[in-house]
């Protein structure tokens, strides 16, 4: 069964639902019949930082709030994050332009390493004080995950896989996603949120038993009139 992710690097709640999604797999007897794709979504395209604002004058300006008030909502997420088992470094944030960084998980994908990129990326921007949006960041970051240097270099200095991020945001639209995390489960069901693991245990149970219900049985039809001599683990009969 495939799970759809629309998410942004720059969301914290992306990151901890990433989290508690994995938990929830953890638990699940099924969990390798899951292809999991991660889809891009940005949370404020036209955003970008060359002054390398921090976060609590971005959220400031784009919340109308004071700064003060951007440290004490900060606060509570970074609690959140702790639960999940995450250290969201908010004073040391680089709010950025994820465009490119999007372009980098598209990338990655076709090396079967998008997982990675996206965990690597959630941590370059929460934890380890980097720029997603600088190139030669996300060149250092391809590198870490097995990704060719100079072929990450010239995607970067190309447009390949924009149409890619383009037809994500394009489909999120289409389907009604608003905000991210959005958790989408063959096509048919869909969990906003970074809920807790309990719901994302039961959403992806529910799913997959409706998905498995709906595939083609594995028995065979049996075209001889009657069994022919056979062995099985209790030897052979005649």
């Amino acid at each position: 069964m495939k799970v759809e992710i629309w998410s942004d690097v720059m969301c914290p709640f992306c990151y901890i639902g990433k989290r508690h999604f994995e938990a929830a797999l953890q638990a699940l007897p099924f969990a390798a019949e899951l292809e999991v794709e991660w889809k891009s979504f940005q949370l404020n395209p036209d955003y970008h930082n060359p002054d390398k604002q921090d976060v609590y004058a971005y959220l400031a300006e784009n919340k109308g709030i004071s700064r003060a008030q951007a440290k004490q909502m900060t606060a509570q997420v970074r609690e959140m994050g702790s639960a999940a088992g995450l250290d969201l470094d908010f004073d040391t944030n680089i709010p950025a332009n994820t465009f490119d960084a999007h372009r980098l998980i598209h990338l990655a994908a076709r090396q079967g390493l998008q997982d990675a990129a996206e965990e690597t990326l959630f941590a370059a921007h929460f934890n380890g004080q980097q720029d997603v949006a600088d190139h030669e960041t996300l060149v250092h970051i391809a590198e870490k995950i097995g990704l060719d240097a100079a072929t990450t270099r010239n995607m970067l200095d190309s447009d390949q896989f924009s149409a890619d991020v383009q037809r994500d945001v394009y489909e999120a639209q289409s389907l009604g996603i608003r905000g991210v995390p959005y958790f989408v489960m063959d096509r048919k069901y869909g969990l906003s949120g970074a809920q807790p693991v309990a719901a994302f245990t039961v959403a992806i149970r529910q799913s997959f038993a409706d998905w498995k219900s709906r595939q083609p049985k594995s028995a065979l039809q049996s075209l001889g009139s009657k069994d022919g001599l056979s062995c099985d683990e209790n030897g052979c009969t005649i």
